[in-house]
C-alpha cells in the first residue's frame, strides 16, 4: 500500500541508517512518493488488468492468483527475516501449510482453513525440534507470525470468490483498497501536514486519512450498488473499516520492516520493492471484507 506524505516528521521519528521508512519508502526516483511513479503504476495497471480478466473469464483462477502471491510474499518475509534477525523458520511446513489453507478455503470453507492452519502449527513445532531448544520460542513464533498474517489472511481473501457472485465480491474488496490507497496518496501528497504515526510511518498523515476514508467510502458505495445490486449505504460502513484494516495492514508491515532495519521485504515487484509491499494492506483487510460482505449481502445460492 502506498504511503501518503505528511510533512517533516519529529527527528526521532527518522529511520534508522539503512532502516526503513514505511512501505513506499525506497527510494529511486526523486519523487515525493520516494517510488518511481510511472514504473509503479504500469506495473500496478498490469497487474490490475491480469485480475479483471481473470475474474470475467474463470473466476476462480483468482485462488490460483491468492495461492501464488500467498507463497511469494511468505517467502519474502521468511527471507527477510532470516537475513536481518538470524531466525530459523519453519519454511516447509508454512508454506505447505498455507497453500492447504487457501486451497481447501474453496470446497471446505472455513473448517478447511481451521483444520489445516492446526495441523501447519503441530508441523511447525515438529521442524523446529530438530534443531533444538536454543531459539525455539523466537524461531516458532516468528514462523507462525507469518502463518497467521499472511495466508491466513489470504485464504479468507480465497473464499470471496467462492459464491456465484464470487466475482463482483472480489473486485469490491480490491476497488475499496484501491480507493483507500489512492486517496491517502493524494491527499497526503496535496496537503499532508500532520503525521499520524511518526514513529511508524513518518510519511503517513492524518489528512491522508481522511482521504483514504472519502474515496473508500465512496468507492465502497458505489461497488456494493452497481456490482452486487445491493443497499448503497452498506457501502458507508464497509468502505471506512475497510480502510482501517488496510492502514493498519501498511502500518504493522512497517514496524516490521523497522525493527529488521530494511527498506523492502524484497525486490519481485519492478517499482514496488516486494510483493509484500503490495499485499500488506490487502491481507489485513480479506477477512473483516468477507465476513462483512457475508452478513451485509448473503451470498446467492
Amino acid at each position: 500500500m502506498a504511503e501518503d506524505v505528511a510533512g517533516p516528521a519529529p527527528s526521532d521519528a527518522a529511520p534508522p541508517s539503512g532502516g526503513s521508512g514505511g512501505s513506499g519508502d525506497s527510494g529511486g526516483s526523486g519523487s515525493r512518493a520516494g517510488r518511481n511513479l510511472p514504473l509503479a503504476i504500469g506495473v500496478a495497471l498490469l497487474m490490475g488488468a491480469v485480475i479483471i480478466v481473470s475474474l470475467l473469464t474463470v473466476r476462480q483462477t483468482w485462488i490460483a492468483i491468492v495461492a501464488v502471491s500467498a507463497a511469494v510474499g511468505t517467502w519474502e518475509v521468511f527471507g527477510a527475516l532470516n537475513r536481518a534477525a538470524g531466525i530459523r523458520l519453519s519454511r516447509v511446513p508454512v508454506l505447505i501449510g498455507g497453500q492447504a489453507m487457501i486451497w481447501l478455503s474453496w470446497p471446505f470453507g472455513t473448517e478447511g482453513i481451521l483444520a489445516s492452519l492446526m495441523v501447519t502449527v503441530l508441523g511447525c513445532f515438529v521442524w523446529r525440534m530438530r534443531l533444538g531448544a536454543a531459539g525455539f520460542v523466537r524461531d516458532v513464533g516468528a514462523s507462525m507470525l507469518v502463518l497467521v498474517w499472511i495466508p491466513l489472511g489470504m485464504a479468507f481473501g480465497a473464499m470471496l470468490v467462492v459464491p456465484p457472485d464470487g466475482s463482483a465480491r472480489v473486485l469490491t474488496f480490491l476497488i475499496i483498497v484501491v480507493c483507500s490507497d489512492t486517496g491517502g496518496f493524494a491527499a497526503g501528497v496535496l496537503f499532508g501536514k500532520h503525521p499520524m504515526a511518526p514513529k511508524v510511518s513518518p510519511k503517513k498523515s492524518w489528512e491522508g486519512l481522511v482521504g483514504s476514508m472519502v474515496l473508500g467510502a465512496a468507492g465502497a458505495s458505489l461497488t456494493i450498488m452497481w456490482l452486487l445490486g445491493s443497499t448503497w449505504w452498506y457501502g458507508l460502513i464497509l468502505g471506512p473499516l475497510l480502510v482501517c484494516t488496510a492502514v493498519i495492514g501498511d502500518l504493522v508491515e512497517s514496524l516490521i520492516k523497522r525493527d529488521l532495519g530494511i527498506k523492502d521485504m524484497g525486490q519481485t515487484i519492478p517499482g514496488h520493492g516486494g510483493l509484500m509491499e503490495r499485499l500488506d494492506s490487502l491481507v489485513t483487510s480479506a477477512p473483516v471484507a468477507w465476513l462483512l460482505l457475508f452478513l451485509l449481502i448473503p451470498p446467492m445460492t
